[in-house]
C-alpha cells in the first residue's frame, strides 16, 4: 500500500523529471498530452498553488521543506529549483531565478553528487542576475 508520503515523494520525482525535459527543451509527447498543471501538482505536494508557493520568500519554502523527512530534502529542492528556473526562464523573473539558485545548491549540498547540468544553470542564473 502506498502511504501519503511515497505517493508524494513519487509527485515530485515525476515534476521534478517533466521540468527537467521542459528546460532540456526535450518534452515527450504524453507530457505534452497532460498538458503539465503546476498549480494542481503544488496543491497536491505543499496543499497550495504556484501562486501562493511564489509569493514566499526562500526561508518560508526552506522552513516547509524543513518539515519534512530529511531524507526527502533533495528531492524537494531539486524539484523547486527545476520549478523556478522554468518559471523565471519563461516570465524573465529575476526573484524566481534567484530562488532556483538557491533550491540548486540546497540540492546540490544535501544531495552530495556532482550535477553538472544543475552548476551550469548556477553559473547561468549568476550571470543573468549581475
Amino acid at each position: 500500500m502506498i502511504t501519503d508520503k511515497e505517493f508524494t515523494l513519487r509527485l515530485i520525482r515525476q515534476l521534478s523529471q517533466a521540468l527537467e525535459k521542459l528546460i532540456l527543451d526535450k518534452p515527450e509527447e504524453s507530457l505534452m498530452q497532460k498538458e503539465l498543471d503546476f498549480d494542481s501538482l503544488m496543491r497536491d505536494i505543499f496543499k497550495f498553488d504556484f501562486t501562493v508557493l511564489s509569493s514566499k520568500t526562500k526561508e518560508e519554502i526552506i522552513e516547509i521543506v524543513n518539515e519534512r523527512q530529511e531524507r526527502d530534502h533533495k528531492d524537494y529542492y531539486e524539484m523547486l529549483g527545476n520549478l523556478f528556473y522554468f518559471t523565471g526562464k519563461q516570465t524573465n523573473n529575476t526573484d524566481f531565478l534567484d530562488k532556483a539558485k538557491t533550491f540548486y545548491e540546497l540540492y546540490l549540498q544535501t544531495s552530495g553528487i556532482f550535477a553538472l547540468p544543475v552548476i551550469n544553470r548556477i553559473s547561468e542564473i549568476k550571470k543573468a542576475l549581475e
